[in-house]
């Protein structure tokens, strides 16, 4: 993969940690956890992981939908 992506996608995951240290709402959080995953995703299967790349495919956004759930629970 070429360097300037890799670095692309670093930056990406770089961002989302921020915003993930700097929110304070848990939806912004899940939001920071989505971008983190976005740029974390084409790393792992340009390192040849693709079955990993496809189990997380399917993990995050289930773990996604029980956090949203738990939110909404603990709002009421």
């Amino acid at each position: 993969m070429n360097i300037l992506l890799i670095l692309l996608f670093c930056i990406i995951i770089l961002i989302g940690g921020i915003y993930a240290g700097f929110a304070r709402d848990p939806y912004a959080k899940l939001i920071a956890i989505g971008i983190i995953g976005g740029g974390i995703m084409p790393l792992i299967v340009a390192r040849g992981y693709v079955d990993v790349a496809a189990a997380l495919a399917v993990i995050i956004p289930l773990s996604t939908i029980f956090v949203l759930q738990l939110c909404k629970k603990g709002a009421e």
